[in-house]
């Protein structure tokens, strides 16, 4: 027996997501992968902002010149959605760590107001931004 040599077996292939029927709850799992991912860019502009910082001057206009222009503001406002989505979802996954929520029905309900929180809060805060003359 121990002479014999491995046998491979046919094992079932996991579904693929283009096998699966795609619902509101499937998207936000992706997407809060996609704004974790979104956050540590967010993180590294944080990161280079703090260094221009320090490195002068004329190298902070030089940032704020670039975070300032129209590509900036979008990468800017981008990083805003994905911190008030994930912080969003997560707050569902933490409910969900307590039993609750977890019912199809309202884990769709729950799906739809993190994603309508995140543009809503977004949205918000670069509206208030706007009116107190920090764009």
């Amino acid at each position: 027996m121990a002479d014999a040599p491995p046998v491979l077996r046919a094992r079932p292939l996991s579904p693929h997501i283009l096998q699966w029927r795609w619902h509101i709850t499937m998207a936000t799992s992706i997407l809060h992968r996609v704004t974790g991912v979104g956050l540590y860019v967010g993180l590294l502009i944080l990161a280079g902002w703090a260094l221009a910082l320090a490195s002068g001057p004329d190298i902070y206009a030089t940032y704020a010149g670039l975070l300032g222009s129209l590509v900036g503001r979008i990468i800017l406002f981008g990083v805003t959605v994905c911190l008030f989505f994930h912080i969003a979802n997560g707050l569902r996954h933490l409910v969900w760590d307590f039993g609750k929520g977890l019912a199809p029905h309202t884990a769709n309900i729950t799906a739809w107001i993190a994603l309508a929180f995140a543009g809503v809060a977004a949205v918000g805060v670069w509206v208030l931004a706007a009116v107190m003359g920090a764009l």
